[in-house]
């Protein structure tokens, strides 16, 4: 008689389309977890990234508002915030060392005083043109191998995953 482990038979079940929970308390591993395993993807692709922008001076909770600002994706702290998903005292922080570091600076703006814009310095905007490059240098190192229809199908399935949480989250605002 052959045995098959419970999460074989999960995994079985769920393709056949007789059962959507892949994860039971009884034999649960973070290790096997698909959020273990993103969150250290995410951990090893910071890492690399960190390290082809650290000659240009960019941490890596400072590339990611500079390239906002880049794109034009938030022109004020507040809006900033909201886009990187960091809380308005994270965000101002380091918006201080930017700006001391002399990549960002803050303009009052002419038709409300009490607004406060930013906007990336000359070498503020040379630095941000160097992430894209950095980015898609450790994204191909870590799609290597991967064919585009792959790479397709994994991006397509993480937005499956990241719409059915953002799911949860207004179900659970809504309860």
């Amino acid at each position: 008689m052959e045995t098959t482990k419970p999460s074989s038979r999960r995994a079985a079940k769920a393709a056949a389309g007789a059962e959507t929970e892949f994860y039971s308390p009884d034999d649960y591993r973070s290790d096997d977890s698909v959020a273990y395993l993103m969150r250290r993807l995410i951990t090893v692709f910071a890492s690399e990234v960190q390290q082809e922008l650290d000659p240009r001076g960019l941490t890596n909770a400072q590339w990611v508002p500079m390239y906002k600002l880049h794109l034009g994706h938030g022109s004020t702290a507040a809006e900033l915030a909201r886009e990187c998903q960091l809380d308005a005292g994270a965000m101002t922080r380091t918006l201080d060392r930017l700006e001391a570091k002399g990549l960002l600076r803050r303009v009052r703006s002419s038709q409300d005083r009490r607004v406060v814009n930013l906007e990336l310095t000359d070498q503020g905007r040379e630095a941000s043109g160097h992430i894209p490059q950095a980015l898609c240098k450790v994204l191909n190192a870590h799609l290597r191998g991967f064919s585009h229809d792959e790479v397709e199908l994994l991006r397509s399935m993480l937005q499956r995953m990241l719409d059915n949480g953002i799911g949860c989250q207004k179900d659970r605002e809504n309860t």
